[in-house]
């Protein structure tokens, strides 16, 4: 079965910001998982926003040659979502983790690429831990 890669707004914003501290390590993985990765709308809603409207060309050409892609309908997964915000508001979590939580579990053999900690705390399917490659 193929490994489906999931990216959050912190990948993608280091990966589309020479500038960013994690720069190389995001450059390196994106060799090491090439495209396509899968994402959720509220994960690209973030990362419009870090990147400012001067990177957003460079995210909205990942989208156009569907590079990275929304994968996740939050109509349809709604539940699970809001009872990932409830579980872990003392972290806290964000709409985007929470959706890349459920993504997680829905798409199969997925690992997530992140700069964010927290997903080493985040669980799915009850106990078990998100495959992630994230900085030291």
């Amino acid at each position: 079965m193929a490994v489906s890669v999931l990216v959050d707004a912190g990948f993608l914003v280091a990966l589309l910001n020479r500038r960013d501290e994690h720069h190389p390590w995001a450059a390196a993985q994106a060799e090491r998982f090439p495209p396509p990765w899968a994402t959720c709308e509220a994960a690209l809603s973030e990362c419009f926003y870090l990147l400012t409207p001067a990177g957003a060309p460079a995210l909205i050409a990942l989208l156009s040659r569907r590079s990275v892609t929304p994968a996740l309908d939050l109509g349809r997964h709604l539940r699970p979502v809001l009872s990932f915000l409830q579980k872990y508001a003392d972290v806290p979590i964000s709409l985007a983790d929470a959706c890349l939580v459920r993504m997680s579990e829905t798409l199969g053999e997925s690992v997530l690429l992140t700069t964010h900690g927290d997903f080493r705390i985040y669980r799915r399917h009850g106990r078990q831990v998100i495959p992630c490659v994230m900085p030291d």
